[in-house]
């Protein structure tokens, strides 16, 4: 075990006063003289314990509307000098800089200035220079320094403080070191991306400082963690932790439900990151049984999500299915002590929150970026294509599939009628294929498909899809077109009843 290192002095200069005072007690009463600057010190010396002022040291006051505070080589030569090394110690002698052994600074706010709409001026005064100066030189000197670099280290220093009476190891340095450089980095991560948010600079930059170890990967021999604030988006109520294969099909639920915000009553069961059941209806057990007659099959084991407040008579139909999540706004006291029912399941309240608007994956030696798809297919972006036109009741289920379609795994077709899900084809190589297999899938569950819909991820490069689809019965198609034989899908629309619309936008996902 290493040596233990008593701490006769500190620096302390923060922004955040919270659950300071407990440490500069216990710094007092363990003899360590205190030196400090500004609103720190006032704090300080409001606790009627002794402090030394930071220009005291230096002859030189707080310059610049308080801009320049600690930058002074009385200070940094403090905190950066090797106390085993004979010239570092003869310079502290010389220009009489005393041994700083402890430095606590928490930095400006700039991540919240910025998100609270603040002026631009108000934005770069937020930006650190002293703090993280000191900062990065306490870390960087960790074996003969303590950093204590933010208010969320403050109760483990305290806690150290008092077992092991303001000594402290190697081991304990370099842990608050490495928590310093986080911070530093986290924190010129934001500055950077403030102001390359038009994106001038072809680089980038990621930084998430909350993260959580998961149980394993996508399998058991893989390991798996999360970074991100998992709590601001979503209340836990109930359950086992979520797992990395959990956090993908919450996402995917999530993403699918947001083409749905503020329709009527909408319900979404999806597995493996797609829709195998989707409805809308007047209430939301109508909407969550005909959600599960699209696919009763693939519903067991899968995430379940709902655009309003799930209540009790739609819980206790959810009660009798064995589903990993369920997902909605809000919960009714009824329908939180039935779905409770079940100790594993996992029951989440989703916040509004603003999303990403890029995606971000790995790929080869890096990484790809591309903007979110935000493009929802409208009905002003309609082209009619064919001679004969959807009835209103097949363009609203048209714009339903497209939403679907959307958020299902290419290459895809998805199959509707009455705002339900009645089948779709996903991640095949053929559209052909994927057509086939939602054909094939909604007769396994006897759904009619006279009269349905089918929307298209990508335009049709043959007629042979609407060829098909029509004689299974479908009335109407919506894809993006773009294709150069186009006319030759329309044609045959023309030629045998068909509607067709266009819209433009291709929705590939990956």
């Amino acid at each position: 075990m290493s040596t233990l290192k008593k701490a006769g002095s500190a620096l302390i200069s923060v922004f955040h006063k919270d659950g300071l005072e407990p440490i500069v007690k216990k710094l007092n009463a363990l003899g360590v003289q205190l030196y400090s600057t500004g609103g720190t010190e006032k704090f300080i010396r409001d606790l009627g314990i002794p402090v030394t002022a930071v220009e005291d040291v230096t002859s030189y006051p707080s310059i610049l509307g308080g801009r320049v505070k600690t930058l002074h080589p009385k200070v940094f030569g403090g905190i950066l000098n090797r106390q085993d090394h004979e010239g570092d110690v003869a310079q502290l002698q010389e220009f009489e800089i005393p041994q700083l052994d402890i430095v606590i600074v928490d930095l400006y706010p700039f991540e919240k200035t910025v998100a609270s709409g603040a002026s631009e001026q108000d934005i770069i005064e937020k930006i650190d220079i002293g703090g993280i100066s000191l900062i990065r030189a306490a870390a960087k000197n960790y074996k003969d320094v303590v950093c204590i670099s933010s208010m969320e280290d403050y109760q483990d220093f305290l806690d150290l403080l008092n077992e092991k009476n303001g000594e402290t190891s190697v081991e304990d340095r370099q842990k608050f070191a490495t928590r310093a450089f986080k911070v530093s980095s986290h924190y010129d991560t934001a500055i950077f991306n403030y102001f390359n948010r038009e994106g001038a600079e072809t680089a980038l930059k990621i930084s998430e400082d909350k993260g959580q170890v998961l149980r394993y990967g996508e399998n058991p021999h893989q390991k798996g963690y999360f970074y991100g604030d998992f709590d601001a988006m979503f209340t836990k109520l109930h359950g086992k932790e979520l797992s990395y294969n959990n956090l993908l099909d919450v996402d995917a639920a999530v993403q699918l439900m947001n083409e749905f915000q503020g329709d009527d009553p909408t319900f979404a069961i999806l597995k493996h990151n797609n829709a195998c059941g989707v409805a809308t209806r007047p209430t939301l057990a109508e909407a969550y049984k005909d959600a599960l007659a699209g696919d009763p099959v693939s519903a067991f084991g899968g995430i379940l999500i709902a655009n309003t407040e799930l209540d009790e008579h739609t819980a206790e139909l959810i009660h009798s299915l064995f589903c990993e999540v369920v997902i909605a706004p809000s919960f009714s006291e009824k329908a939180i002590e039935i779905l409770k029912g079940k100790k594993n399941r996992i029951l989440l309240v989703q916040k509004q929150v603003e999303m990403p608007e890029r995606i971000v994956r790995s790929c080869l030696n890096g990484i790809l970026v591309q903007d979110k798809d935000s493009k929802t297919d409208q009905l002003s972006d309609l082209n009619y294509a064919t001679d004969k036109k959807p009835t209103e009741q097949e363009l609203e289920d048209l714009l339903f599939a497209s939403r679907i379609c959307k958020h299902t795994k290419s290459n895809t077709i998805v199959l509707a009628k009455n705002k339900q899900l009645c089948a779709s084809g996903t991640g095949q190589t053929s559209r052909v294929d994927a057509l086939n297999q939602a054909i094939h899938k909604a007769g396994s569950f006897k759904f009619d498909l006279e009269g349905a819909v089918m929307a298209s991820d990508a335009f049709f490069p043959f007629p042979d899809c609407v060829e098909i689809a029509h004689k299974s019965g479908i009335s109407s198609v919506i894809q993006p077109g773009g294709s150069i034989k186009d006319q030759l899908s329309i044609d045959y629309c023309n030629e045998n009843g068909m509607s067709m619309v266009m819209t433009g936008t291709r929705h590939f996902k990956h």
